[in-house]
């Protein structure tokens, strides 16, 4: 059987440990591997915690049974059919995570013309999308965007794409960890949420407002060690502001701090100075 943590404790059929993932979650699983011993287990996570239970095979795993084209006459004969069975585990039970209800009731395919599951995300957990506004170099609002406006179309991609080239910017240089210059180009963006969705609006009316003002980074060459390969450095991203930040302030903060490549490789830049 696979492990559950990192740190497993086990105790016969038993196996548990502390887990980082937190939902509430009870699931009866058949697994789907023809070869296991103990293809079913019961596996419950609560209070950060995971608990496995194996069973005997009471549960039975879901078959589709395939022709097998195009199997060589040898492997047939060595086989004695010229068919196949695809396998994919039966679960029975229910996952609560982040506000999504998942609901187990058989096959499980990943197929979802098939699959045996149903998902809702409940309404009185969701946060709504309010709206995406621009703002300026002192930090005045430029343009902003409400959600009853985004289904236009063509023509809110291109007013949103011309309100985004026409908010003003400030340019920044950096050395890059290999003293490499480049330079930045930053702007400020601001989204906003409410509590609840559908029925359950009104749920705002006792829920502060979710706002997050971020400066988008764009960087005119790419940043970091895995620069030039395949894999690609950084050519830019966005990080949170804090209260009362603008430009150069919210970007000298970034440059402080410590960055990691793709595969987690430490790496410095440096502020050098502002262009405009």
């Amino acid at each position: 059987m696979t492990r559950l943590t990192e740190n497993d404790s086990t105790f016969g059929p038993l196996t548990w440990g502390k887990t980082t993932w937190n939902p509430w979650r009870a699931v009866w699983s058949s697994g789907d591997d023809e070869e296991s011993a103990h293809r079913n287990d019961v596996t419950v996570y609560a209070f950060g915690w995971i608990v496995r239970l194996l069973l005997p095979n009471i549960l039975q795993p879901y078959r589709i049974k395939h022709e097998a084209v195009g199997w060589p006459a040898a492997t047939v004969a060595r086989l004695g059919r010229d068919w196949y069975y695809e396998t994919h585990p039966r679960e029975y039970g229910f996952s609560l995570s982040e506000g999504h209800l998942s609901i187990y009731l058989g096959a499980q395919t990943g197929d979802s013309s098939t699959t045996q599951s149903w998902g809702y995300f409940l309404p009185w957990t969701q946060w709504r999308y309010i709206r995406l506004s621009y703002y300026g170099l002192r930090g005045e609002l430029i343009w902003t965007e409400f959600e009853h406006q985004r289904n236009r179309g063509e023509d809110r991609y291109f007013e949103q794409h011309a309100a985004k080239e026409e908010t003003p910017k400030r340019v920044f240089v950096i050395k890059d960890f290999d003293g490499e210059v480049i330079e930045a180009t930053t702007m400020i963006e601001e989204r906003e949420w409410h509590f609840g969705t559908g029925w359950f609006k009104w749920l705002s009316w006792f829920v502060r407002p979710k706002i997050r003002r971020s400066l988008g980074i764009a960087f005119s060459a790419e940043v970091g060690p895995e620069k030039g390969s395949w894999k690609g450095g950084t050519l830019g991203h966005g990080i949170d502001m804090l209260p009362g930040e603008l430009h150069e302030q919210a970007f000298r903060r970034y440059c402080e701090q410590e960055h990691r490549a793709r595969h987690q490789q430490k790496f410095k830049i440096k502020f050098v100075g502002s262009k405009s």
